[in-house]
């Protein structure tokens, strides 16, 4: 039986727990000083991954707060797994030989298709590719950017080529606490026949139960932030919900 899993996120800027609203870097909140505290809050809440996010990262198109990464990834009984400034093939292999779990590649799945089939072929499923689409078409850059290209085509591109994980948000979710896109993640599920993560927009338990429903159609989990900071969502209960 296919599991679902919860993935709390954390999103780091200036080596500080942050959200970002719909990406936008003027609308910061900052929820914490220290990434590996949070990390600790939440595998003692019973989470089993943790979703991690260089923000300063993906802006930079570099790795910025990687140490934080791997102080979470070496030291706590958890998985990671990683976005945000990972442009490289040197920076795929620093993070998952020093105890990442797996990488997301973002823009550069877009931008660079032939890297992104490169690393699924060296490293397979321990590289997940992050889909961020607003209306349907992939965004880049931070979001900064909208490109001509159709998340479910991408989707279906990079599944033959390897692809086992999507983590899928639809930007216009993020952050707003209005609820998952569920027919936009189920749709990329059934055409890349994959196992498709659901990101944004998740804001209460209710939320949690409606995409778990959909786990043995593809959709593998949720990664949920700003409900489980501002108290909307008890990981526990979410935990718990999931494992029923």
């Amino acid at each position: 039986m296919s599991k679902f899993i919860i993935y709390p996120a954390i999103d780091m800027r200036g080596g500080k727990c942050v959200r970002l609203l719909q990406g936008d870097y003027e609308k910061e909140t900052v929820y914490g000083d220290s990434p590996f505290d949070m990390a600790k809050r939440f595998a003692d809440s019973g989470a089993s991954w943790i979703h991690m996010v260089d923000l300063d990262g993906a802006k930079e198109k570099k790795r910025v707060n990687d140490n934080h990464v791997l102080e979470v990834a070496k030291n706590l009984d958890v998985k990671v797994q990683i976005g945000g400034g990972i442009r490289t093939e040197e920076d795929v292999a620093y993070y998952l030989e020093h105890g990442v779990d797996r990488v997301i590649l973002g823009s550069v799945a877009v931008n660079n298709p032939e890297f992104a089939q490169k690393m699924l072929s060296l490293y397979g499923e321990r590289v997940a590719i992050g889909l961020d689409a607003r209306d349907g078409y992939v965004a880049v850059n931070g979001w900064l950017e909208t490109s001509e290209v159709k998340a479910v085509d991408l989707g279906k591109e990079l599944a033959s080529q390897g692809a086992e994980t999507f983590i899928f948000t639809d930007i216009s979710k993020d952050g707003m606490l209005s609820g998952p896109n569920v027919k936009a993640i189920a749709e990329l599920a059934e055409a890349t026949g994959k196992e498709v993560i659901a990101s944004g927009g998740v804001s209460s338990l209710d939320d949690i139960k409606e995409l778990a429903e959909y786990k043995e159609k593809g959709i593998g989990g949720a990664i949920v932030g700003k409900a489980l900071y501002t108290g909307k969502v008890e990981l526990e209960d979410a935990v718990r919900e999931v494992e029923k």
